[in-house]
């Protein structure tokens, strides 16, 4: 039986509550069988202790979706050497799930950079996308581009509409620098996580 299966990417320096609801809104507007949370591998020079190691960044998520029982941690990108990139990840989970349905799940801003992913035409042919739509936010231009990649492409694209969430990893690190609270922007366990390993503290 084929699976539907959602991929959502992105440094997760911390997962946040922004990042659970566009996977879960993802999963129930497409009837998901399972959304992948693809934390990116550590970036290279990293000297900032303001930064999550990958152990702790997986940590993190596995602490937050431990009570959904469709989202799963997906560790390849930090497990790999060298520089990650989409394609590469695309198709070795193509070559996990040979037979079923794979959507990248993307925010709309995403969508207008999707071009300039290495070797794009690979990704659009091995993979669906849906596009997470802010409200009333470049709506008719993020369509229109989405027309053109599948015209362009022989993709699909789909779209989900859902709030505007202001919660970004980097204001909840600038948060925790300027000693103010996170508490309800990160799922509890990942708040506990943070005070106790006390991380993003500064340099």
């Amino acid at each position: 039986m084929c699976q539907k299966i959602g991929i959502l990417g992105g440094t997760f320096d911390p997962i946040h509550m922004g990042h659970m609801f566009v996977a879960e809104a993802a999963r129930d507007a497409f009837d998901l069988n399972k959304v992948l949370f693809i934390p990116t591998g550590d970036p290279p020079h990293k000297k900032s202790s303001r930064l999550a190691s990958g152990k702790d960044r997986i940590t993190m998520i596995q602490k937050a979706i431990y009570d959904n029982s469709t989202f799963h941690l997906d560790t390849r990108e930090v497990e790999r050497t060298g520089t990650t990139y989409t394609i590469d990840t695309i198709t070795e989970l193509k070559k996990v799930y040979p037979h079923d349905q794979l959507f990248f799940i993307i925010g709309g801003d995403t969508l207008l950079e999707l071009e300039t992913w290495r070797n794009f035409p690979a990704v659009a042919r091995l993979c669906d996308f849906i596009v997470y739509q802010r409200l009333g936010y470049r709506k008719h231009e993020q369509e229109e581009e989405a027309l053109r990649l599948q015209q362009t492409y022989k993709t699909h694209i789909h779209f989900v509409e859902g709030p505007y969430l202001e919660i970004s990893s980097k204001d909840i690190r600038r948060r925790l620098e300027k000693k103010q609270t996170i508490r309800y922007l990160v799922p509890d366990e990942v708040f506990i996580y943070i005070k106790e390993h006390k991380l993003y503290k500064g340099d």
